[in-house]
């Protein structure tokens, strides 16, 4: 497994999706939970779950409203323009895979993934994800010496 595999695992694991209980398809199918705390999964990846005017979920108390969906919880909105960019048939774990990719790129942490200075990476990239390490979003993050365990047991590689 290469280091952006073990990243993009880690992610999932930070995000919730690939450990969600229900999940089917390795987080692949997984949908916000709601205020209600109830986990849900989609089977249709023919397009994002909240692409055709499906209402946004509520998220907590103070009514945050959410599309988050998938192995890296991607916003509607987002899928949108991404499928436009890259050219993306569906919203299939390819087409995931693909998004999360590119927001690596725009964090400009690619080459730090590849380089094994994964620190580096997780906060170029909590920019993006909520759940990460250092992310000003106001929700759970995860500490940086889990998101660390769960890169290396995913098979990454840390620079000494």
């Amino acid at each position: 497994m290469s280091n952006l595999d073990a990243f993009l695992t880690m992610i999932g694991i930070s995000e919730g999706t690939v450990t969600c209980p229900i999940t089917a398809n390795n987080g692949y199918d997984v949908v916000v939970k709601g205020i209600d705390n109830k986990w849900e999964i989609f089977t249709d990846y023919s397009t994002h779950p909240f692409a055709d005017g499906r209402p946004p979920k509520t998220i907590n108390s103070e009514g945050l409203k959410s599309t988050a969906s998938g192995r890296y919880q991607i916003l509607e909105h987002f899928y949108d323009a991404y499928k436009t960019m890259l050219k993306l048939p569906d919203f299939s774990p390819d087409s995931q895979d693909k998004i999360a990719t590119q927001l690596i790129k725009e964090c400009g942490a690619i080459q730090d993934i590849e380089d094994g200075l994964i620190q580096d990476a997780i906060f170029k990239c909590n920019s993006r994800w909520a759940s990460l390490t250092g992310a000003e979003y106001g929700q759970r993050t995860n500490k940086l010496s889990d998101l660390i365990d769960a890169y290396e047991n995913a098979g990454g590689t840390i620079s000494a």
